[in-house]
């Protein structure tokens, strides 16, 4: 397996891009924008670019992989060698179903279709094709360059023999990947956002202030970054979408998704990317500042 087409050039998917690339594959990265396309393709270059800087991998490595890249604003003309597709599209269920049926009628007929969701029902995008058994969740880390894990999803219909292609190519690739099955959030986000959500209702509730959870969680439970950083750093109406996964998929109260994080979504206060979350983030600066809204 050789030729891989990437659908979606927004962070994720340039990131597999990327790493698809940079280990020998010949990657069609396929989006319907193409600006969106010609920015991914300046992002891969600045990340090998700095990888340069940190000797991790030479000029020659950087011209080899972006020669084995190329671009498609076209489904049909894109996927028409591909023997693996990774979907990597907005985490919206009906545009990933629409996807799907796109990937099963333009791509060979013993292609596999993955797909980087990070909470919806393979199953379900499964179902939606013609290939159920050729259907599998590679749900890759952000940053994709820098992050290990890759959780394999298994859908119901999903055969032994991808399963044991997409692990082995996960390996190849420098990742780890580690088997799941398909219920709602998967293992990393079915334990990660009731957390993220958890605190987002600790501040609602007036118990501690931005700043104090985020202290709390990386001084006292030693993680890298405190949940409402971690949040904007996701994006908050990815979280939110994710948390209304769990709430549909297992209809339980306690996963109900914090009435703050729905009004900032509303707002169009989404973390990092909308320049405005629980922080205020300013390119180019790591500078931690709190947002207006939640200083004291």
């Amino acid at each position: 397996m050789k030729k891989i087409a990437v659908i979606g050039a927004g962070t994720m998917g340039n990131g597999i891009a990327h790493v698809f690339i940079q280990n020998g594959y010949h990657v069609n990265l396929i989006d319907i924008s193409e600006d969106a396309l010609k920015q991914a393709v300046a992002t891969i270059g600045k990340n090998m670019d700095r990888m340069i800087a940190k000797e991790k991998i030479t000029e020659k490595d950087k011209n080899d992989s972006l020669g084995r890249l190329k671009t498609s604003t076209a489904m049909k003309s894109g996927l028409a060698q591909a023997e693996l597709v990774v979907e990597a599209a907005t985490e919206n269920i009906d545009l990933k179903l629409q996807l799907f049926k796109q990937m099963d009628e333009f791509a060979p007929e013993g292609c596999i279709l993955a797909t980087n969701t990070s909470s919806i029902s393979i199953t379900k995008m499964a179902a939606a094709t013609g290939r159920p058994d050729k259907v599998i969740g590679m749900h890759f880390m952000n940053p994709v360059p820098v992050m290990k894990l890759v959780e394999v999803i298994r859908g119901y219909a999903t055969s032994n023999s991808v399963t044991e292609v997409i692990m082995d190519l996960s390996q190849k690739l420098g990742k780890v990947p580690t088997e799941v099955n398909d219920y709602p959030g998967f293992v990393a986000n079915r334990i990660l956002m009731p957390m993220i959500n958890e605190a987002i209702h600790t501040l609602h509730e007036g118990v501690a202030g931005v700043e104090e959870i985020d202290t709390v969680m990386k001084l006292g439970m030693a993680h890298p970054m405190g949940p409402l950083q971690l949040a904007d750093f996701i994006g908050l109406d990815v979280c939110l979408s994710i948390m209304r996964v769990l709430h549909d998929g297992f209809g339980l109260d306690k996963y109900a998704p914090s009435p703050l994080l729905v009004n900032m979504v509303m707002a169009g206060k989404l973390g990092a990317k909308g320049g405005e979350g629980f922080y205020t983030h300013t390119p180019g600066s790591k500078e931690l500042v709190i947002s207006d809204n939640f200083k004291k």
